[in-house]
């Protein structure tokens, strides 16, 4: 149902709040540069910090300006399974196409607590869900067999798959057929080299161009070109993790003149050591002046 180059999107912020302005300026360089998808709302967009009046708002507004060209599936996980499904509820009210949900984070639910956890919101809301595998911020990762046990449910269409482990997603799409979109941008092609549709990626708020071009030229057959994109961009993507995500990234989008680089605690800019690393792969790339 989801695939190509979607966008995990940053929240701007101004003074502490949501720069709605800034928001719907970044839809439409995205819809102007490829992008297949928009995922606000998510860790990108430092969802853990916004509040559930101000997720409704940026979907709102986010859907308004994509005015039905390309799907918007809102980030809308909690530890809380009901929260969980209220943030479900109201994405669906909002008028997105899809949400991605997190797995529970923090309370370490075994494999059935996460399967009872998807299983609930899919029954509660009808609206196709993604799930999100992404261990290195839940402390728990979404097992294989609970992915394809998942998968039998109709609104279940997907999982974004963050784990870093291509023996993951080899268990995955042996065992189902479940779109999987990849999570690591670093390993986009490899992923989509063994079936997964596509990715939801952090560097393309930066270059969405390149990243909707890499995926592009894979389903075309164009596995040079593929190749090409994917070692051009992968100096930029090992930048932009240097710390948690997205604190390079907004830094990277400040010097590129996208955004005033604005975090919402307890998030802080990148050190200065980082940040000098990322001004030289920036520069590699020809985004700002060496």
């Amino acid at each position: 149902m989801f695939k190509g180059s979607l966008v995990a999107l940053v929240t701007p912020f101004q003074n502490g709040q949501v720069d709605q302005e800034k928001l719907r300026e970044l839809v439409n360089f995205h819809l102007e540069r490829g992008t297949d998808g928009l995922v606000p709302c998510g860790c990108t967009g430092e969802a853990f910090t916004l509040s559930f009046e101000e997720r409704g708002e940026i979907i709102k507004a986010v859907v308004e300006e994509v005015r039905g060209r390309i799907p918007v599936i809102p980030g809308t996980g909690s530890s809380s399974t009901q929260v969980a499904i209220e943030l479900t509820r109201e994405a669906k009210r909002r008028g997105a196409d899809g949400v991605l949900v997190i797995s529970p984070f923090g309370n370490k639910p075994n494999p059935e607590g996460i399967y009872n956890h998807y299983a609930h919101i899919a029954k509660e809301v009808q609206i196709p869900i993604v799930l999100y595998n992404v261990p290195s911020r839940t402390g728990k990762g979404i097992p294989p067999e609970v992915v394809t046990k998942l998968s039998k449910i109709s609104n279940i269409v997907g999982i974004k798959e963050a784990s870093g482990s291509l023996d993951q997603v080899s268990h995955i799409l042996s065992s189902c057929e479940i779109t999987v979109l990849s999570g690591d941008d670093s390993l986009t092609l490899p992923m989509l080299s063994i079936g997964a549709q596509g990715v939801i990626s952090t560097v393309a708020n930066l270059v969405p161009q390149d990243m909707a071009g890499l995926v592009d030229a894979f389903f075309q057959g164009d596995l040079e070109r593929a190749r090409e994109l994917h070692f051009k961009l992968f100096p930029l993507i090992k930048a932009l993790f240097l710390e948690g995500n997205p604190i390079p990234l907004k830094g990277a989008m400040k010097l590129a003149g996208l955004l005033n680089g604005e975090l919402r605690p307890p998030l802080a800019p990148l050190s200065v050591g980082n940040l000098d690393f990322l001004k030289r792969a920036m520069a590699d790339y020809g985004l700002i002046e060496g």
